[in-house]
């Protein structure tokens, strides 16, 4: 059973706080929920609770959503294929995969062009439980064969963080492309699996899939995910081998192989040795890595010359970076296709924060040591960390905790870069409640197991 949680940032309050929405998905029949954050600055200064929680919207029976009217089946379009799947279409850009699909089970044909737009907007709003719907009608039809949607439903799964059902997709085609083996390398990899990246590589050669620049893009990343060094730099030689004039990505995923496995002195000379010059990009990424690596002195070296390129990338956008005080998500809980809709802070909100004073003291006992130099807000140094332990993520995770069985994975989805301090507490946080954490961020999928991140704690 998986429960998954949209989370977003918002900041209320003198203290920085979570006024986010979560969201969950589970096997039971309750109605899903969407949810928005609304942050009330007006109520700043005097200290008192400054988030603005409208009720809750009832539970709701089958049919009976405001949100969903029940829709039929227009007779003029049902007798008319082509304008029928006009109107799905349209739908699917409004963003109304629900009602497309509720439409599809009353017996609506879909075309190819909506099963496209269908697996399109699953993909970009990250909506598995959809993805797998589509995929169920899609194996009833007549297109269950074709390339290119197999295609579309590997990277949907993919971004969706469900590597194995992309996997499962690929394996059953009957027949595969290029871009089939290209959206299984780079799903590996996005979801912290680069050495199964590196895998499918060796069996795209095996197979005799011819391979070109992009094919090895995408395999030096899965190479730096994997901290495969050695074999990063043999595929970088095999491409002028084989006739590939490596282009500044290559390169610059080379740098990111050696600066994830904390190579940096060896980094920063194959960045003077190339024969095309990189600049800034160059630069920026040696910065980053001696940042996670906690080489203060390249650091330091790094910006010095990326600030001589380019002035603005100067040391005003070092992290932390201040996030925008009005930016808010819009959470989404999503559950086979219902979805209700109200406007609070977080259900069980004192629960959640009782849940995450319990765990604060296993925590530090299995090594967490706050780190508040993401909290940029003026205050003590014991007020920063209460502040962090409300991020919107960890109020997420206490609330799934609370709310599901033992063992069961929780999906956290936000708009944001997830903090270098979330991070580390996250990766405590599963080891001791012993279940896997999945968090996708505004940059890629953290797989947070048995203490372990499969990023590898470069993002």
């Amino acid at each position: 059973m998986e429960l998954k949680l949209h989370a977003s940032m918002a900041s209320v309050g003198s203290i920085p706080r979570a006024a986010n929405s979560i969201v969950f998905t589970h096997s039971s029949s309750t109605v899903p929920i969407c949810a928005y954050a609304v942050p009330d600055a007006s109520r700043r200064q005097n200290g008192t609770n400054t988030s603005r929680s409208m009720h809750k919207t009832p539970p709701l029976r089958k049919g009976n959503h405001p949100n969903v009217p029940k829709l039929k089946l227009d007779r003029q379009n049902q007798n008319d294929p082509f304008l029928l799947n006009v109107d799905l279409v349209a739908l699917c850009e409004e963003g109304k995969h629900d009602q497309v699909l509720e439409l599809m089970g009353q017996g609506a044909a879909a075309d190819y062009r909506v099963y496209l737009a269908l697996l399109n907007l699953c993909e970009h709003t990250r909506s598995l439980e959809s993805g797998k719907r589509v995929h169920e009608f899609l194996r009833r039809s007549t297109f269950r064969g074709d390339v290119e949607l197999n295609n579309r439903l590997i990277g949907m799964y993919s971004k969706c963080g469900s590597v194995k059902d992309a996997r499962r997709v690929f394996d059953q085609m009957q027949e595969r492309n290029t871009a089939s083996w290209h959206l299984m390398i780079g799903g590996f990899t996005a979801n912290g699996l680069g050495c199964d990246g590196l895998l499918a590589f060796q069996q795209m050669k095996k197979v005799g899939v011819a391979f070109d620049g992009e094919t090895f893009e995408l395999v030096l990343a899965a190479c730096a995910q994997a901290e495969a060094v050695e074999e990063g730099l043999l595929h970088l030689e095999s491409m002028k081998e084989n006739g590939i004039v490596p282009s500044i990505e290559h390169y610059l995923e080379v740098i990111s192989i050696l600066g994830n496995a904390g190579r940096l002195n060896e980094a920063e000379e194959f960045i003077e040795k190339i024969p095309i010059g990189l600049g800034v990009e160059a630069w920026e990424s040696l910065r980053n890595f001696a940042r996670i690596h906690g080489d203060l002195e390249l650091e330091d070296r790094a910006e010095e010359l990326l600030t001589h390129l380019d002035p603005s990338k100067a040391i005003a956008d070092k992290l932390p970076t201040p996030r925008r005080k009005e930016q808010c998500d819009i959470n989404m809980l999503e559950e086979k296709n219902r979805v209700a809709e109200y406007r609070y802070s977080i259900p069980y909100k004192e629960d959640s924060h009782e849940k995450l004073g319990g765990l604060s003291g296993q925590m530090r006992e299995a090594g967490y040591v706050p780190d508040t130099r993401y909290v940029l807000h003026d205050i003590d140094e014991e007020e920063k960390e209460k502040a962090l332990q409300y991020h919107s993520e960890r109020l997420a995770i206490a609330y799934g905790l609370i709310s599901t069985p033992p063992r069961t994975t929780l999906r956290i989805i936000k708009n944001l870069r997830i903090c270098g301090d979330c991070h580390n507490a996250i990766k405590i946080m599963s080891k001791i409640v012993g279940r896997e954490l999945i968090v996708r961020d505004n940059k890629r999928f953290h797989h947070f197991k048995d203490g372990k991140c499969s990023c590898g704690d470069y993002w």
